[in-house]
Formats: structure tokens, sequence, C-alpha cells
């Protein structure tokens, strides 16, 4: 074909040296280029149909490339192992994409692919010291070996009835954010959605698990209702009993107990999900996911250049120490972080804000703008007027 191609463009050069005293050279210039594209698109045409016949993965949207070796994901990928994994990554790059786009143009994510020996890895996508953002941090974890009884004891107090009492095959990959800005007036949001396996003898338990939920510093009820409708929204695409229910495990689960507190003004939180189907759920929880860029980066562009001083900045160090606080003391996925064998610390604590602050017995004035939004803290509201329908 490509020796064709050449003597057509040798004759095509001839015929313009022959035509150019009858001023025709353009049309065969023309011609010449053409068929060159012609033929280029044809054959990248070609290699591109043949990948997909061979079900390539393209992975030069990601951050950085899989945990798991690409073949390996080929072969398998109907495997919710798989399916989960390519989520989570496509999660984490839309979102660090989008994040990026309102900083300044210098300010970049630092990429960290890493490995553990006991099985899988993961890759921690952190920002720091930027104008929009002090320090936002994007993980996805793909870890696979063999549970310690710290962490079997852990899921068994949730609840779940492993008959093997020693240590398990065990499977988990999640995609974790927070994201902690400069400007007191944009809120904080965390979300972490996670998948599970554990060989349990000849039994494979599995479960999907998750949430997003926003920290303001300063309460904007606007604010507030558009984030839990983008959420509703993507909870009533699968049961309309999911946004009232997961509401409430929200509100519940970030309680700083020894504060009478909630973290913020919660968004929808869920674990153990093993119901209707693995399908079902998976779907679930991709609609979540995909949920966070619409209910948070409009609350970003709304504030990003609001002002700001000295007694709103102290006043957000002030709350960033009660998310330092819980973090620490209550949260689930950190605790099971730390009991994970060949667990990566500066992973796990990537959560925790460059600053923070504490003062002893601070107590704002109840009507102030602080005194308003720990009001709020304190009783969690219905924000979108169906919790009693």
């Amino acid at each position: 074909m490509l020796k064709s191609f050449f003597k057509q463009a040798h004759i095509l050069g001839s015929l313009t040296l022959y035509e150019r005293e009858k001023g025709k050279v353009l049309r065969y210039v023309c011609g010449t280029l053409i068929a060159s594209g012609v033929l280029v698109y044809d054959l990248n045409k070609k290699k591109a149909e043949m990948a997909a016949k061979k079900g390539t993965i393209d992975t030069s949207k990601f951050m950085a490339e899989p945990i798991t070796n690409i073949k390996t994901l080929e072969n398998n990928s109907k495997d919710m192992k798989t399916r989960m994994e390519l989520m989570i990554m496509k999660i984490q790059a839309d979102f660090c994409r989008a994040l990026e786009a309102e900083e300044d143009v210098e300010t970049k994510f630092q990429v960290d692919r890493w490995e553990r020996k006991e099985g899988g890895g993961g890759i921690t996508c952190i920002m720091q010291d930027g104008r929009i953002f002090e320090k936002a941090g994007v993980n996805i974890s793909v870890v696979s070996g063999m549970l310690p009884p710290a962490a079997i004891q852990q899921m068994k107090a949730r609840g779940k009835n492993f008959s093997h009492g020693d240590k398990m095959p065990f499977f988990a990959a999640g995609v974790s954010a927070v994201i902690h800005p400069a400007n007191p007036m944009i809120p904080t949001i965390h979300f972490n959605y996670r998948y599970f396996e554990v060989q349990d003898r000849d039994t494979v338990h599995w479960w999907f698990g998750g949430g997003t939920d926003l920290t303001p510093y300063y309460l904007n009820e606007d604010d507030a209702r558009h984030f839990h409708r983008t959420l509703k929204d993507a909870c009533d695409k699968h049961d309309k009993s999911y946004y009232p229910k997961f509401k409430k495990w929200c509100d519940d689960y970030f309680h700083i107990t020894h504060r009478g507190e909630r973290r913020g003004v919660g968004g929808i939180f869920f674990d153990d999900l093993d119901t209707p189907s693995q399908e079902k759920c998976f779907n679930f929880v991709q609609s979540c996911a995909e949920a966070v860029i619409p209910s948070y980066i409009p609350l970003v562009k709304s504030h990003k250049d609001d002002g700001y001083g000295y007694f709103e900045r102290k006043w957000q160090l002030l709350r960033r120490g009660r998310y330092v606080e819980f973090n620490l003391i209550y949260d689930r996925g950190t605790k099971f972080g730390l009991y994970t064998p060949g667990a990566r610390y500066e992973s796990i604590l990537m959560s925790l804000p460059l600053s923070a602050r504490w003062e002893y017995m601070h107590i704002p004035d109840p009507n102030s703008k602080e005194g308003k939004l720990m009001e709020v803290l304190k009783n969690p509201k219905d924000w979108l007027g169906i919790e009693n329908v």
C-alpha cells in the first residue's frame, strides 16, 4: 500500500511540474496532501479499531498508571475489583483537574504512586499552599493481603459474621479526598467511596461504603441546600429512600461526641451496602462519586474571591481543630488504615490540614455568624424539607 502511495505521489509531483506552466499547481499539491491525509487517517482508524478489539484500557487521562497490571485488568474486565479500580481512577483524575482549574496556572497536584509489599498500593495526589486551596488531597488505594485480627474484630463489631477466626484474605479499593481551602468562606469537603471483598473459607463477602459531606466555616444556607440537593438527585436515581436514610446516617456518624456537635452540615454516609445486588450497588456508588464535582465546585467558584480578615481566619483554624479531633479519634477509615499491615501513614494522614488551632474553652457569641453555625452543628437541619414528609 505504501509503495502504491509513493508511486502516486511521484506521478502527482511530475504532473505538478508539468502543469505549473498552466497555473494549476495548487490543485495537484492539494490533491497530494489530501491523499496523504486519507492514508494516515485510514491507518490510525485501523489502529484504533484493533486496539478496541483487544480491549486496551486508555490510561492517558488518569493521574498515574493503575495499581493493578494493565493486562490483569483487561483479562478481568467484568470483575468488580477491576471495575471499581478503573472507576476510582477516573473519579480521582476528574476531581483533581476540576480543582486545578480553579487554582492559579502554576499550582498543580503532586502525584505520588506507591506500592506496598503486602499487596497493592495507591496513588496520592496532593496540592499544597495554593492561592485557593491551602491543602487538597485526593487519594486512591487498591490493596490486598491478609486481614489482621484487629481489623477482623472491628468488622465483627459492625455485625459481620465471619466463621474464620484468624487472618483472612481481603481486597479493598477506594477513593478518598479532603479539601481544605485557604479562604474561610469556602467550605471544606470530604468524600470517600470504597469496595471490600473478604474471603471467609469458601465464601466471599463483599460490600460498598462511602459518603460525601460538607464542613463550612461560615453558614450559607443556599450552599447547604445546593449541596444536599445534588446528593439527593444522585440518590434518587437508584432509590428514593436512600437520601433521607443516608443523610441521617451522616449526621449521626460525623458527630464529635466529646464536643456535642457535628463536624459540618452533613451530606450522605453509608456502609456495608450489599443489597439489592452487586451491580446496583456499584451503579449507586458511581452516581454518588460523580456528584462530587457538581455539588462542590460551584461553591468554590462563588466564594474563592470573597473577602476575609484575621478574625475569620482564626475561626477557620479553630474549626479545623475540630476536624482533626474527629479524624484521629472517631473516623472508621482512619482506624482501618492504621490497623492494616504495611499502612502508609503519609497517605492516611493526608486528610489533616496544614494549620489548625485549639483555644481553651472557646465559646462564640450565640448571636454572631460563628454562633449561628454552631447552632446548626449541634442541631442538624433538614435542608430540603423532606424528612417529615
